[in-house]
């Protein structure tokens, strides 16, 4: 599910990694909550809080307000030049190393959430988990063509509402598949927000250390499989030739 692009991506396969990494994005949207009463992947509530705390005077609050919105878009720039990088190098599996460096990342930042000074420890982990989140929604955007956002749930909600119309009205040109999996990346977003609250409650920031795994798990498969594949095609190209 982080190798086929185009017309070899079936909404099926689309499906499964809505499911998957929706799932994690609504946990780690809840992890930012926790540690700092932030959504950090709700950029429209985000700008909201940034346009009153400017509107009420309040500097400081609107300048951290600011800074989750600078996170999350670095994260997503950071995730496409990624991917750009590793197109233009012919990179096996590129897709794959980005989910295998939000994993990384967000494994050092749940690692070293517990020794930050307590003052700062919230605000670090609200503005990392935005930056992973950012660098996640961007590597999901442009593998399915932005037929999947993981946390893109404003977008994603207007749309299952248009296509419930559209059945109501039995239009003919509704679609089906588009509009379930809408469905899928927004019951997973809920459901991984659920499991989220339970897990951070139970272990902290434990919870982005599993999560990284989860990623991990996703990725270094993809990445070994796609290496083989490589060789095995640059064999037989060798081969050919002789």
């Amino acid at each position: 599910m982080l190798v086929r692009e185009g017309t070899e991506r079936t909404y099926r396969v689309d499906e499964r990694l809505a499911r998957a990494f929706a799932a994690i994005a609504g946990a780690l949207n809840v992890a930012g909550f926790y540690a700092f009463g932030t959504f950090s992947s709700n950029m429209t509530g985000n700008v909201s809080s940034l346009a009153d705390h400017l509107g009420l005077g309040e500097l400081r609050m609107a300048l951290f307000g600011l800074l989750i919105v600078v996170a999350f878009v670095a994260g997503a720039m950071a995730a496409t030049l990624l991917i750009d990088a590793g197109r233009t190098r012919h990179l096996p599996g590129v897709y794959a190393y980005g989910v295998l460096t939000e994993a990384l990342m967000l494994t050092l930042l749940g690692i070293l959430a517990p020794f930050l000074p307590e003052e700062a420890r919230g605000a670090v982990l609200a503005l990392g988990l935005s930056f992973l989140l950012g660098l996640q929604n961007a590597t999901v955007t442009q593998i399915t063509n932005a037929r999947v956002r993981t946390t893109h749930v404003t977008g994603t909600v207007t749309d299952i509402g248009i296509g419930l119309a559209n059945l109501m009205e039995r239009n003919p040109n509704i679609d089906r598949a588009r509009l379930r999996l809408n469905l899928v990346t927004v019951a997973a977003f809920l459901g991984g927000g659920i499991v989220g609250v339970v897990v951070f409650r139970l272990i902290g920031t434990g919870l982005l250390v599993a999560a990284a795994g989860l990623l991990a798990a996703f990725a270094i498969p993809t990445i070994a499989t796609a290496r083989r594949s490589r060789k095995a095609d640059t064999f037989a190209l060798s081969q050919a030739e002789q």
